[in-house]
């Protein structure tokens, strides 16, 4: 399956019961790899979900084999409990730890 993602798209790398959504910045095709901005992360266990914003995250490189294009649901759902709010101009310590680990689960999940 061959996936072309296009610069401002709306992507989501999921772990578990942990979705990232984040925008495509630019694909870098020769590496296989896709450069994002993080938006949010969504632990869907509880109900309702809980909502992190990540909006000034640290920029990611990913493979592109562990993105996949975000459902127009998921989107308006998430992305409306955050952009109702301003983002701060630094992003908390306990939601750059939770993208942090997230992270590291995503890339021992490569490497096992």
């Amino acid at each position: 399956m061959s996936l072309e993602f296009q610069p401002g798209q709306i992507v989501s790398l999921d772990h578990s019961d942990k979705n990232l959504l984040a925008e495509v910045i630019q694909v870098v095709v020769a590496r296989q790899l896709c450069w994002l901005r993080p938006l949010l992360l969504a632990n869907c266990t509880p109900e309702p979900p809980i909502i992190t914003d990540l909006r000034d995250g640290s920029h990611l490189l990913c493979p592109l084999n562990l993105v996949r294009p975000a459902l127009d649901t998921e989107v308006i759902t998430f992305l409306s409990q955050i952009l109702a709010k301003e983002p701060k101009s630094n992003l908390d310590s306990a939601a750059q730890q939770q993208y942090y680990q997230f992270i590291q689960q995503i890339y021992r999940g490569i490497e096992d």
